[in-house]
């Protein structure tokens, strides 16, 4: 064959690749089939390979991500990324600053500095400096495990490489990746109509998760520092901190207001409220934090959130539309939710076409019907729901009825005592229960599995590959069925197909939350792990009433339900073969080492240095177990003043009982 022929042919496959490979990674919107994207690689190889002196400079198998779409390498956080908590309005911020005070067991928040910014819709990003050198960046992810995105934020002016002077010798430094109004604004207008991005946080984020780097380097992101993780040395204020960022040239924000009071948080908030329309980047509320990093430590965490900050949300956004038509939702735990199909309307940059009705009695409060105008509502991220009758359609008499039997599989409907739900009684057969507990199981917050979303899971259960969550460990054998499916082919494929292998090692929280067992979130499936921290064990224990009742911070409708679900032979069966496939491990920061490491306690009376739940809180990061009532398995009772009959239960027993100071002497406090 002609060389010339050969080199345009090269020339020809390394612009299509190079084309291809943008709508697929940067619009995710691919204009042709894997299948003929592989067919472009495969001859480039064949040619490349045959004839490797006109191997061109830019060939797609020299540029970073060009040949096939592979997953961001995973990286670990050396220190847990945590979400905000919402408030939405001034008696939020009162209740916030309350709880902290009845925290720390203070008269009153005289001693309180807040530090407030506004929050920026963007993406999460966690930047490590090891002796002054960035070594690494991630996306926050779970919180535990992102992407590494290193590359991609070199050209961030805002995030130096080397940390020039008075640096320590390890910090995590946190913050958001965002664009500009108006750098989104010709970003878009470069785009077709069909490829433009709806929000600058869905430009940021899709301009940062590039594959190709060269792309992420071409988009003008900026970074805003808000947060800090691990550190080597210790700073005293936030302000302080915020002080040093500056000389390391990473700007923080520059709408920053320290406030004393809750009455200036509040004229703050209003402030930003009225300006932030004008502001040149989106933001979506004002995070307050409590400026003294000792007292930060002393609030410590609840779950995801910590105690001592809180996101407050601009008021919700409104529209007004007509409802098309109801529909009738069924959920994982068989909840039949009344969705209205709109009549489309724009809604913070999102096109909204579905809103929630929640329940049967909201419907009949609101009075709300097919074709009547409605006032719909977005708050953040929450689902649009209905807010409101605005106008009433005069030519329809009829209401909105519930279902009397599930719409998905026809079985009977039930309404348990003292909800407002509606539920479907079908738990194991509805194919919306089934559809729904694999969603929750490969979720984000569950087995993280990429590329596998409500989309997929559907398709591939509609079509009877998956029926079960154990399922999607057996999916390669349907490999050449599946690759031949609409959207799919043997790159797309491969890529589920890796991604369920890097979710195979979990830990026993999450393990427990991807279960989907009712009144089991993520706080409670901490708790239950950090209690019996091997499956088996939780397992055999899910039965006994009185150790469950006795686990400090789980609900009797938690317990019940844990009972409920482990009473069920199709319940274990499926643990049983996860377990094949799964490695499934107790992972929990190391606590301190302590007198109390491994010591079951109970606290009873008065505190008097501080509150039950700070003390609890102290002493489960040493290590301890914290029980509600005494039995043999106490190890130690705290006894405060006006202390009650436990002290007497304590002694019958000879369980060991200390006053508040030896306690807190034995915490190093």
């Amino acid at each position: 064959m002609d060389k010339e022929l050969i080199l345009k042919r090269l020339k020809e496959l390394t612009d299509l690749i190079k084309k291809h490979n943008y709508y697929y990674h940067t619009l995710d919107k691919p204009k042709i089939t894997d299948q003929e994207f592989d067919k472009l690689v495969k001859e480039n190889d064949i040619l490349e390979k045959k004839y490797p002196s006109l191997i061109l400079k830019n060939s797609p198998n020299k540029s970073y991500g060009s040949k096939v779409k592979n997953n961001f390498r995973k990286i670990k956080h050396d220190s847990q990324m945590y979400s905000l908590a919402n408030a939405f309005d001034n008696n939020d911020i009162k209740e916030f600053i309350k709880r902290s005070v009845k925290f720390l067991n203070l008269d009153n928040d005289d001693d309180f500095q807040y530090i407030c910014e506004p929050k920026i819709d963007g993406l999460s990003l966690n930047l490590v400096y090891k002796n002054g050198n960035l070594v690494s960046a991630g996306t926050r992810g779970d919180g535990y495990i992102g992407e590494d995105v290193t590359e991609n934020i070199l050209n961030i002016k805002n995030i130096p490489v080397k940390l020039e002077k008075d640096f320590p010798d390890f910090i995590e430094i946190r913050g958001e990746v965002f664009l500009n109004k108006s750098d989104f604004e010709r970003l878009n207008s470069k785009l077709e109509n069909k490829y433009k991005f709806a929000n600058p946080r869905n430009a940021a984020a899709g301009s940062l998760r590039q594959l190709d780097i060269s792309i992420s380097h071409s988009r003008p992101l900026k970074f805003i520092p808000h947060g800090i993780g691990k550190c080597s040395n210790n700073f005293d204020k936030i302000e302080n901190y915020y002080k040093q960022l500056k000389s390391w040239n990473i700007i923080p924000n520059n709408l920053i207001k320290k406030c004393g009071s809750v009455e200036e948080i509040i004229k703050f908030y209003n402030q930003i409220d009225q300006k932030r329309s004008g502001i040149d980047y989106d933001i979506d509320g004002l995070v307050v934090k409590i400026n003294s990093f000792k007292l930060q430590e002393r609030l410590g965490y609840v779950g995801k959130n910590p105690r001592w900050a809180v996101a407050v949300k601009f008021s919700a956004e409104k529209a007004n539309t007509i409802i098309q038509s109801v529909d009738f939702q069924v959920g994982r735990t068989g909840a039949i939710t009344p969705v209205a199909r709109l009549q489309p309307v724009n809604l913070g940059g999102v096109i909204i076409s579905n809103a929630s009705l929640h329940n049967f009695d909201e419907i009949n409060k609101k009075n709300i019907n097919v074709l009547d105008l409605v006032e719909i509502e977005r708050a953040g991220d929450v689902i649009p729901y209905v807010t409101r009758l605005v106008k009433k359609n005069s030519k329809l008499n009829t209401k909105i009825k519930p279902p009397r039997n599930c719409p998905i599989c026809k079985s009977d409907v039930l309404k348990e005592k003292d909800e407002a739900i509606l539920r479907c009684s079908n738990t194991y057969g509805c194919s919306s229960q089934k559809i729904g507990r694999i969603i929750h199981f490969v979720s984000k917050k569950s087995l993280n599995i990429d590329g596998f979303g409500e989309k997929q899971v559907k398709q591939l259960f509609n079509l009877k590959y998956i029926n079960k969550v154990e399922d999607i460990f057996s999916l390669e054998k349907f490999e050449s069925e599946i690759i031949k499916l609409d959207g799919w082919g043997k790159l797309s494929f491969s890529n589920l197909i890796n991604s369920i292998n890097n979710a195979k090692k979990i830990s026993l929280d999450k393990f427990i939350y991807s279960l989907g067992i009712r009144f089991i979130g993520e706080v409670n499936a901490e708790i239950l792990a950090d209690e019996f921290k091997k499956l088996d064990v939780f397992i055999s224990s899910s039965n006994n009433i009185s150790l469950l009742e006795n686990i400090d911070g789980l609900g009797p409708k938690a317990i019940a339900s844990i009972i409920d679900f482990f009473s069920k032979d199709i319940n274990k069966e499926t643990i049983n073969k996860l377990k094949n496939h799964l490695s499934i491990t107790f992972i929990k920061n190391e606590p301190l080492d302590n007198f109390f490491s491994n010591k079951h306690l109970v606290f009873t009376g008065t505190l008097s240095k501080l509150s039950r739940d700070e003390a609890k809180y102290l002493a489960k990061t040493r290590g301890a177990k914290i029980l509600s009532s005494i039995s043999k398995k106490t190890d130690f009772l705290i006894a405060g003043e006006k202390a009650g009959a436990k002290i007497n239960k304590a002694k019958q027993l000879d369980i060991k009982i200390l006053n508040e100071k030896e306690f807190l002497k034995k915490i190093n406090l």
